[in-house]
C-alpha cells in the first residue's frame, strides 16, 4: 500500500520506518530536506497512485490547519487525509467537512508510543467513517504493536483525538502519583535507597507499568534527579481533558490536580516535577530543562 507521510520529527521519522519494514511504499515530506523524501507537498501528491492516502504529523493548531488547507488544492476526490497528530477533536470536525466538499475523506488518529514506537509499534485510536478507516486498515496493522490490542476505530470523526486526549489526561495524572511518591520517599530519612524502591515494585504489585519502568530509566542515569530543573510543560491536551470535563460535567479532580501541579512548576523548582520531567523525556523525548 502506498502512503504519503508529512512531518518526519520524532515520531513522524520513525513511523516511516515502521511502514516501510511492513512492505508498504512511503513517500515523506518534511521542511528538513535532509530527511524528506520530496521537495514539496505537491510533488509528494504527484508521486502517489489514486486514491491517495496522506498522513499528517505536525504539531497542533496552525502547522495543521496550514498542511491540511493545502493538502485540500491539491487532492482529489477518493483521496483520504489522516492527521495524526495531537489536534482538538473539535478541529476534526472542521477539517472533515471542509475536505467533505471537495469529496476528500478525513481520518483522525490519536498516536502513542513516543520515541520507543518504531520497535514496540504504536497505539492507535481512530475516528472516521467505516470506508475510510477500513480502506487504511493496513497502515493501521503496521503500526499498531503485536498481538490483537493497541488498536480500536473509537467512533466517528474527532474519536480518536478525543481518545488520545483522555489517555494524556491520565498519563498526566499517573505521572503526578509516581512524582509525588517519589518526593516523599526521597525526603525521609529511613528510606536510603528511594531508587531501588521504585525498582522493586516493577514486579508483582499493582503499580507496575511502562511508566514506572521509564522512572526506573530515568532514576538510573541520574539517581537522585539532580541534573534536572523542576519544571514541566503541558502539551495541552491536560487543558482539554479538563475542559471538556466542565462541559459534561463529569468530576476528574486527580487529573485536574495532576494539571495545576504543572503550572506551580512554573513558580518554583518543584521536585516532583523533576520526575514529571524526566518522565516525559523518557516516552517522548520531551524536552528537559536542565539546571545552570
Amino acid at each position: 500500500m502506498q502512503l504519503g507521510l508529512i512531518g518526519l520529527g520524532k515520531m513522524g521519522g520513525n513511523m516511516r520506518e515502521r511502514i516501510r519494514r511492513a512492505g508498504h511504499t512511503v513517500i515523506g515530506y518534511d521542511r528538513n530536506p535532509e530527511v524528506s523524501d520530496v521537495k514539496s507537498l505537491a510533488e509528494l501528491v504527484e508521486k502517489l497512485d489514486a486514491p491517495r492516502n496522506v498522513w499528517v504529523m505536525v504539531p497542533a493548531g496552525t502547522a495543521t490547519q496550514t498542511v491540511i488547507d493545502e493538502l485540500g488544492d491539491l487532492l482529489s476526490p477518493g483521496d483520504t487525509v489522516i492527521d495524526g497528530g495531537n489536534s482538538r477533536w473539535t478541529d476534526d470536525e472542521k477539517h472533515a467537512a471542509a475536505l467533505g466538499i471537495k469529496g476528500i475523506g478525513f481520518v483522525d488518529a490519536g498516536v502513542s508510543g513516543g520515541v520507543w514506537g518504531l520497535e514496540n509499534g504504536y497505539a492507535l485510536m481512530v475516528g472516521g467513517d467505516k470506508e475510510n478507516v477500513d480502506r487504511l486498515q493496513p497502515i493501521f496493522e503496521a503500526l499498531k504493536p503485536e498481538g490483537p490490542y493497541g488498536y480500536v476505530h473509537a467512533g466517528r470523526v474527532g474519536a480518536g483525538h478525543f481518545s488520545k486526549m483522555v489517555h494524556n489526561g491520565i498519563e498526566y495524572a499517573m505521572m503526578q502519583a509516581y512524582a509525588e511518591g517519589w518526593e516523599l520517599l526521597e525526603k525521609v530519612h529511613s528510606v536510603e535507597n528511594v531508587r531501588e524502591v521504585f525498582r522493586s515494585w516493577q514486579e508483582g504489585t499493582v503499580i507496575r507499568s511502562w511508566l514506572l519502568d521509564l522512572a526506573v530509566n530515568a532514576l538510573d542515569e541520574d539517581e537522585h534527579l539532580e541534573k534536572l530543573r523542576g519544571y514541566a510543560e503541558d502539551s495541552g491536551e491536560g487543558r482539554w481533558t479538563v475542559e471538556a470535563a466542565i462541559d459534561n460535567a463529569v468530576p476528574l479532580p486527580a487529573i485536574t490536580a495532576s494539571l495545576f501541579a504543572r503550572f506551580a512548576s512554573r513558580q518554583d523548582d518543584s521536585p516532583q516535577m523533576k520526575m514529571i520531567a524526566a518522565l516525559r523525556n523518557q516516552f517522548g523525548g520531551h524536552a528537559v530543562e536542565k539546571k545552570d
